[in-house]
């Protein structure tokens, strides 16, 4: 119930209904309201057609002529489009609801308009050319001499406020106590009266006359209260006739006095009883539906709700294995740390050691060179010549080799003071700046969008796209088919498009087809598999792209021709490897008994030359008087009868055999021409510019021909 509570307010003044009228856009509001809003046009721009309700365009007619009214907030906010009056520029203002509502803008002296008359309780009568403007939607409506009253009442709307209110009241009270009343325990369905216990064994003892009355629960007196008997309502023009009948055409119930000199004498009428039940049922159809509606929301709202704990749940999980890793990545680096610290410290004790060494031997060096130097100062010093003479040499040797002790390199650091080592964290820090989080989950299963899927002879359109829902990152897809015979699937496209054809299908043949999506992380699920069905006949026509430059086409590539005296090759834009299959040529023009030649061909033949000349074609040429097979440049089976204009050449492919025939006029030419045919081949023909033909595909099978096995024709590759 609360929920309907907004239902039950007015736009205008926010509280519930009071007295609520129906206006013509459908939407309610407060009689006092109402007034409150009006708003007095000058009579210059008072327009005829537009009235509440009565005479000449009924009430429900405003809803299709509002069609054209114009509302804008920069003016004064009502148009004067489609017959609806203009009104001066008044501030806009808010409803406790939020609506917008347009205040009158009549002097001071004469707002006691507004307001009930003293002593009566009556509204005044609405001055003349009053404009109305709903404050919901904005439509404005010039209102007739009636005024007001010519808007219908909502009983129903009224009757539905005052359950509410109650429904919504405190505890039912005693209505017989005089102070404080206590709280009520039954009610008389007779009497109407509320009693509390006491006051019902006082006042209602239960003998004589009051012993037949009904004693309920308050709650079921208050409903019964509610399920008051339905009033009869009257008519707006004809106050004092009541509502029996209802026009179709203006949608409103209507008086017999309106049936019979009003505005509603021509319409189509009902009664009102059936038609009361009519939207009944309609109604609670739609509500049906509506309470679907609502039930799914409900359960779509459950859902969100319960996304919402999982997402909680997810993530304070995500961001426990976040700190993991960030503190795994912390302990590696410490560990690494320690590694280069200990490097560091070898290299640092290495260097200490060589130094100390080096100082060690240079001391005692050092000592030994001061040593003998005083000790030659000192023979220096001595007199006695042949005594010095005696050890001199021996000292000059000794002073030369303790001065070349001290050479080159005795007096050079072995070891630099410096740290040969440099920590290259560049890499790492880039690394670190760029650690974010990658796609660590593979892709949904795509889903094929059927509308876009389609088969067009024997190609196949396929569509799809990721669920809507769908976050991960996609770096492509992968189609598959199968062979069109229930074989293995097989890709047949990967890249990142969601739509691809596959052309050279097998004609007559039912293809599975699925998709699947990929990304760094692995491959995706498979999306549901889709079966097409291709073309039961080969229709085909010739290829230009496979045509030598010097051959014409006309008639969409059915019709070909050439402008050298040269043969020339085309073939087909479709090629066979299996069924049976027979297409027919015409000839349109045949001059001067050139040698036209008919057949199939490898997709790389020649296309200068007469078609068999070389392996890659099977052919049969023919002049007006015979024929030859011809492959590799091999004639065989010399055959009379020969073509003219008019004539017809035919051509039957069987796979199931690997034969291939030919057919003059109806009449097969000489025996089966090759055989043991397999792979690949497409219908080719090769002329000159003496001959014009014109291809006729998608053919049955001639009736003289039973295939090797029960396959229809049409089912190629």
């Amino acid at each position: 119930m609360d929920e309907m509570e907004e239902e039950l307010k007015c736009p205008v003044c926010g509280s519930f209904f009071r007295e609520p009228i129906i206006l013509p856009c459908s939407h309610n509001i407060c009689l006092a309201c109402a007034r409150n809003i009006l708003v007095q046009t000058p009579d210059a721009e008072s327009p005829q057609s537009s009235r509440a309700s009565g005479s000449g365009v009924s009430d429900y007619d405003y809803l299709d002529l509002d069609k054209m009214s114009l509302y804008s907030e920069a003016d004064s906010g009502y148009g004067s489009y489609g017959g609806f009056v203009s009104a001066p520029t008044t501030p806009c203002q808010k409803s406790p609801n939020g609506v917008r509502v347009f205040p009158p803008t009549i002097p001071p002296a004469s707002q006691a308009h507004h307001h009930l008359l003293p002593h009566t309780g009556v509204l005044p009568p609405v001055p003349r050319n009053s404009c109305l403007t709903c404050p919901q939607c904005h439509r404005s409506l010039t209102l007739d001499d009636r005024g007001l009253r010519g808007f219908p009442k909502n009983r129903v709307l009224e009757g539905v406020v005052d359950r509410y209110q109650q429904s919504k009241a405190a505890a039912l009270k005693c209505q017989l106590c005089e102070k404080n009343p206590r709280e009520a325990t039954v009610m008389c369905e007779q009497c109407d009266v509320f009693y509390c216990d006491p006051c019902r064994l006082r006042c209602h003892p239960p003998r004589g006359p009051l012993a037949k009355h009904r004693l309920v629960p308050p709650a079921q007196g208050r409903i019964s209260r509610r399920a008051s008997p339905r009033k009869i309502s009257t008519c707006t023009e004809h106050e004092l006739e009541n509502l029996s009948m209802y026009c179709v055409q203006c949608k409103t119930p209507v008086c017999y006095q309106c049936l019979e000199d009003g505005k509603h004498s021509t319409h189509e009428v009902k009664a009102l009883g059936a038609m009361w039940k009519l939207h009944k049922g309609q109604l609670s159809q739609a509500l049906n539906v509506l309470s679907d509606r609502a039930t799914e929301a409900k359960e779509f709202l459950v859902q969100l709700r319960n996304m919402v704990q999982h997402i909680q749940e997810n993530g304070v999980e995500f961001e426990a294995c976040l700190v993991a890793q960030c503190d795994a990545l912390i302990e590696a680096l410490n560990r690494r740390k320690a590694q280069l610290l200990s490097r560091v410290t070898k290299e640092h004790e290495h260097k200490l050691s060589v130094v100390r060494d080096q100082i060690s031997h240079c001391t005692v060096k050092l000592r030994q060179t001061t040593g003998l130097m005083e000790y030659c100062l000192e023979v220096i010093k001595e007199n006695d010549p042949s005594g010095f003479l005696q050890i001199s040499d021996a000292l000059i040797r000794r002073v030369h080799m303790t001065e070349n002790q001290w050479g080159k390199g005795s007096l050079t650091p072995r070891m630099s003071s410096d740290f040969d080592l440099t920590l290259d964290s560049g890499p790492l820090l880039q690394t670190i700046h760029q650690l974010d989080f990658v796609q660590m989950k593979v892709p949904a299963a795509p889903i094929l969008q059927l509308e876009e899927c389609c088969t067009q002879t024997n190609s196949t359109t396929l569509s799809w796209k990721q669920p809507p829902l769908s976050t991960i990152a996609v770096d492509g897809y992968i189609l598959e088919l199968d062979d069109g015979n229930g074989g293995q699937f097989r890709e047949v496209y990967v890249g990142t498009e969601t739509i691809c054809t596959v052309d050279g299908l097998h004609f007559n043949s039912t293809y599975k087809s699925r998709v699947k999506a990929f990304n760094s992380s692995g491959v995706g699920q498979y999306s549901k598999t889709l079966v097409m069905q291709t073309s039961e006949i080969a229709w085909f026509t010739f290829d230009p792209a496979s045509a030598h430059p010097d051959i014409i086409l006309s008639n969409d590539n059915l019709t070909v021709t050439c402008n050298s005296y040269d043969d020339r090759v085309i073939m087909s834009s479709t090629g066979f490897s299996r069924g049976v299959h027979y297409w027919e040529m015409t000839i349109d023009r045949y001059d001067n008994h050139p040698d036209p030649a008919f057949g199939v061909a490898r997709v790389d033949v020649m296309k200068d030359v007469m078609l068999g000349k070389d392996d890659k074609a099977w052919a049969m040429y023919v002049d007006n008087n015979r024929s030859w097979f011809m492959h590799n440049n091999s004639h065989t089976n010399r055959m009379d009868g020969g073509i003219s204009k008019g004539a017809t050449v035919g051509v039957l492919l069987d796979f199931t055999r690997g034969i291939l025939l030919f057919l003059i006029n109806d009449e097969q030419q000489g025996p089966v021409a090759f055989n043991t045919l397999e792979g690949m081949y497409y219908p080719a023909i090769s002329l000159n510019r003496n001959v014009q033909v014109t291809l006729h595909s998608g053919l049955p099978i001639p009736d003289f021909y039973t295939p090797g096995d029960s396959e229809p024709a049409g089912s190629v590759c």
